[in-house]
Order: structure tokens, then sequence, then C-alpha cells
């Protein structure tokens, strides 16, 4: 197991600091700053400037006896588990913006630097498989975070249960992946499991929270989504 990588080089926006020559004068934050520090996160995780903060579930890279077509197949489940990071990312820090709750607002932030470690992941094995992102990546991650906007001005436990929702549909996509992987393929299996495992974690951690259950037409919604997304995203 390689010695853990670096921390993740996707940051929020650094707090203001005083002015140690004019403690008066020193400026606050405003909306705007916020607004422009979750642009330059934005750009950053688009431009695949993020590393994981821990070890790399599949170990050292080693050599691969995947067929032709096993290999594209694996790579098009691993572009729609890329595409699912990038939007957890885009999704939790949208519901943080918008969340007046201190103690949640903490909770979608973890959550969103969590996800981190699986975007990196993602991506690594993505090439390895000498593949590559979604071209439709931006659209992806615009797309959810103004979902996620939307939540967090439905009420704290409303959006929390949004959270609870979002990570029970994705255990079941990580579940069925962890299938549909060939046979051969124990690496990105390695990642896909890690993942899955961490997904769970940030479900129950909702659920605790206070997550009220959402109505079935939104359930339904999101998983509707879902499948475009995922459909699209295996091929593009």
């Amino acid at each position: 197991m390689p010695s853990p990588q670096q921390p993740s080089t996707v940051q929020s926006a650094p707090s203001a600091q005083p002015s140690p020559f004019f403690p008066s004068l020193s400026r606050r934050k405003t909306p705007l700053d916020a607004i422009v520090g979750e642009a330059d996160r934005a750009l950053r995780v688009l431009a695949g400037a993020s590393s994981a903060g821990r070890p790399y579930p599949a170990g050292p890279e080693a050599a691969e006896t995947l067929a032709p077509a096993d290999r594209r197949h694996a790579a098009g489940l691993m572009r729609v588990n890329h595409v699912g990071e990038i939007c957890a990312q885009a999704l939790y820090r949208g519901q943080a913006l918008g969340c007046a709750d201190a103690a949640a607002r903490r909770m979608f932030q973890e959550a969103a630097a969590e996800e981190v470690d699986h975007l990196a992941w993602c991506e690594r094995r993505l090439g390895e498989l000498r593949s590559r992102p979604s071209l439709l990546n931006p659209l992806w991650y615009a797309g959810s975070f103004g979902l996620g906007l939307l939540a967090s001005r439905t009420g704290v436990r409303r959006n929390l249960g949004f959270m609870a929702e979002t990570e029970r549909q994705v255990e079941a996509h990580l579940d069925s992946h962890l299938k549909r992987l060939p046979a051969q393929d124990d690496r990105s299996r390695r990642v896909v499991d890690q993942m899955k495992q961490d997904e769970i974690n940030h479900r129950v951690s909702a659920e605790r929270a206070g997550a009220a259950p959402l109505s079935w037409p939104v359930r339904g919604a999101m998983r509707a989504l879902s499948r475009i997304m995922t459909g699209t995203a295996y091929w593009i």
C-alpha cells in the first residue's frame, strides 16, 4: 500500500484576515466572497486539481490482463462513478452554501471533503484504464450545485433528508456496479467498494442528525435524473 498522498488541493476559500497595519479596516466576508470561493472550487474540481487524503484502495499499480471490451466497459462504469463524485461535490457545496444551520452546514462541507477522495480515486482509475472523465462534467456540476441550493431552502431536516436519499440511491448504484464490473477487474471493485462504505456513513450521519424522509415524487424525480446522468456519462 502506498504512503498516504498529500491532502486535497481542492479547499474552501480562506477566511478574511485582519490587517496587521489597520485592524479596524479589516474587511468582513460578504456573500460575494462565498460565491467567488465556490466558483474557484468548481474550476479546480473540473480541472482535475484534486488529490486524495487517504491511500488509493486499489493499491500500487500492477499489470492487468483485461480484454479490450472489458476494459472499455470498466472505464464506462468508472466514468459514471466519476460523474457521480463531480455531482456530489457540487450538490453538497450548494446545500452548505444556502444552509443557515451551522452544524448541518459543517456536515455537508465534511461530506464534500471526503468525496474529494472518491473523485481522485475515480480519475486515477480512469487513467489506468486508458480512458477519460465525462466531457459534460461542467454541465453536471452546474446542475447539481443549483439543485443543492434549492434543497438548502427547504429547511434543515429536508435538506438533510435530500442528502440521506441521495446517499441511499448512490449505495444502490454502486452495489449494481460491483456486480457489473468485469470479473477480472479487482482494482476497480476495490475502489467502488470503499466508496460504497463511505456513502453508507454519510447516509447514517444525515439520518442521525434528523433527516426528514422525502416524498415519493421527489425520490422518483431523483431516480429519473440519475438514470439520465448514468446513461449519458457511460459514453460521453
